[in-house]
């Protein structure tokens, strides 16, 4: 089980509107950017030090949302990029994670069910299967290759945010009954969307 305050941070995630520092926003469901295909960033991009300015931008909305990862769609930017924090907590920088092109190399069989909600979904939650570790392949900021292993909260975060990068969403997981206990607000979110949402 997560301790209290992660699960708290799950719970209280915030619409943070216009954050200081960057003219980024987290779009909400059912925003097409939620949905397209997310382009593979080049070497030309890193070098030119765009990617690096999105993702310290993504970080200062992760935080005012207090959440504690986003991915690049999330934000409108169909790229495969993601950053998070498992502690959520500012202060704690030397925690942040910034993840270019990452991939899963390995999942467990073993899963487990945990809580999750989406800052691009406000005021739901739902139960979610996910592996308990999963090895994973990136790039960091500089293009330099890494490999790592996460187990428990932090490869929940990754899934959630790996899957931002494929087109899925948390709500796609959920179970038929998950998925109606929550229907009503979606119904609310596409009708405040209005035309041209991506289900």
């Amino acid at each position: 089980k997560f301790p209290t305050k992660l699960r708290a941070a799950i719970d209280e995630e915030v619409d943070p509107g216009v954050v200081e520092g960057t003219d980024l926003r987290i779009v909400k469901y059912p925003h097409p950017s939620l949905r397209v295909p997310n382009a593979e960033i080049t070497q030309e991009e890193l070098d030119d030090g765009s990617i690096s300015k999105i993702a310290k931008e993504m970080l200062l909305v992760m935080y005012a949302a207090e959440g504690v990862g986003l991915a690049a769609p999330q934000v409108g930017i169909n790229k495969r990029l993601m950053v998070y924090n498992e502690s959520g907590d500012r202060k704690k920088w030397l925690s942040e994670v910034i993840m270019v092109n990452p991939k899963i190399v390995e999942f467990s069989d073993a899963t487990d069910v945990e809580n999750e909600g989406c800052l691009s979904f406000p005021d739901m939650n739902g139960d979610v299967q996910r592996s308990k570790w999963i090895k994973v392949e990136a790039l960091n900021l500089k293009g330099k290759k890494m490999k790592k292993k996460f187990r428990g909260w932090e490869a929940r975060i990754f899934q959630h945010e790996y899957d931002h990068l494929d087109g899925t969403v948390y709500i796609d997981r959920l179970t038929e009954e998950g998925r109606s206990s929550v229907q009503p607000r979606l119904d609310e979110l596409v009708a405040d969307f209005g035309e041209g949402g991506a289900l």
